[in-house]
């Protein structure tokens, strides 16, 4: 065998450990975390069902906290919702005029909506 056969058959190993011991990449403490308090927008899928529950509809109950006619969005404190595995929490929903108008805030309601790429849409509404 000659010499620089060698050499490499006797480097591999040492540069194949070199590799295999990078250390993972240290978290900052300024990353900000999720929380079930924290207000959500349509657009942040929880439970680790985005794929699955891109067009699903679910059902929910909550409050009525904000209406954005600017962003055509309706906020919602609502409870968890089993369907799209999501806990309670406050979040936007995008919602036409229509449905805007059939609200305000403070009001209890019952709500249908609908998951999509873009967030999730409110279908129907209703005071409790």
């Amino acid at each position: 065998m000659r010499t620089p056969t060698r050499l490499m058959i006797a480097i591999i190993p040492f540069a194949l450990a070199a590799c295999s011991e990078q250390s993972e990449p240290e978290q900052s403490e300024n990353m900000p975390m999720a929380s079930q308090d924290m207000p959500m927008n349509g657009a942040m899928p929880m439970g680790g069902q985005m794929g699955e529950a891109m067009g699903q509809m679910a059902n929910a109950q909550g409050t009525v906290t904000a209406i954005d006619d600017e962003a055509g969005t309706i906020t919602i404190d609502h409870g968890p919702v089993e369907a799209v595995d999501w806990p309670a929490m406050t979040m936007a929903f995008e919602a036409d005029e229509s449905e805007r108008m059939k609200v305000k805030v403070g009001d209890e309601v019952t709500f249908g909506f609908r998951m999509a790429d873009s967030g999730s849409e409110i279908t129907s509404i209703e005071k409790k």
